[in-house]
């Protein structure tokens, strides 16, 4: 399927790990070629339509885009009894986890309109500890974006990374990323002679980029302030590191 929306085209992007086949969503501006790409990982509730409104936005900001399908097949979690024992299941299998990220990036870098030698990746909530992770295992990656990403399951040793650079955008509030786990991840970037940054938003729980709605936990809530600051230093860092 592809379909031209104003002037960004998207066409399903199909890709598999380890027997699992994944359908990411490809978002390009129409008629571009050569662009630099960017990884879109979603959050526990999957690729779903926050996911698609942030790749189609970084996509008219001129880059190729990839929402990344973490699940397989496109699955929703729509049930929060199911979302704890998903997330569990990433965290202690690590190679699956990392394996389907690597398999995402190399189908974003064998698109014709993608730079392969310019590739970077944001995430949200479970996303944004993915992308920190994939540069903390050695993904050939240029910079990184964690937004209100879980910091408490990024892990410690940071010897396996190679050169790139990190935003890690998280509120002050938020349960998921302490101030210990924040000083932590720092640390082990900066013996690793990472470039970072961290933009802590007082005030602000977790999930704050993403709208409100029923069932939601009680430490997330939407902030709009954050959400505006939030995508402002993203679109400034992706334009240092890979344009």
């Amino acid at each position: 399927m592809e379909l031209t929306a104003g002037m960004v085209t998207v066409r399903d992007l199909a890709y598999s790990h380890d027997g699992c086949e994944m359908r990411g969503l490809f978002h390009v501006p129409h008629g571009a070629s050569n662009l630099p790409g960017v990884l879109v990982v979603h959050g526990a509730h999957g690729l779903g339509d926050f996911i698609r409104a942030s790749s189609e936005r970084l996509a008219r900001e001129g880059y190729a885009v990839l929402a990344v399908d973490m699940w397989g097949g496109r699955k929703l979690l729509t049930d929060p009894a199911l979302i704890g024992p998903q997330l569990g299941a990433f965290v202690q299998d690590r190679g699956m986890w990392m394996g389907r990220l690597a398999a995402a990036q190399a189908a974003l870098a064998t698109q014709p309109e993608t730079d392969a030698a310019r590739i970077g990746a944001i995430g949200y909530c479970f996303g944004g500890a993915s992308v920190l992770e994939m540069l903390r295992t050695g993904a050939a990656l240029a910079g990184v974006v964690s937004l209100h990403g879980g910091l408490d399951v990024v892990g410690d040793d940071w010897a396996g990374a190679q050169p790139g650079e990190a935003l890690i955008c998280t509120g002050a509030d938020d349960p998921l990323a302490s101030p210990t786990d924040l000083a932590r991840i720092t640390a082990g970037m900066g013996r690793a002679a990472l470039d970072w940054q961290a933009d802590v938003y007082g005030g602000t729980l977790h999930g704050f980029t993403e709208p409100d709605a029923p069932g939601r936990p009680p430490f997330a809530r939407y902030n709009a302030r954050a959400d505006r600051r939030s995508w402002a230093a993203t679109v400034g860092f992706l334009a240092e590191v890979l344009c």
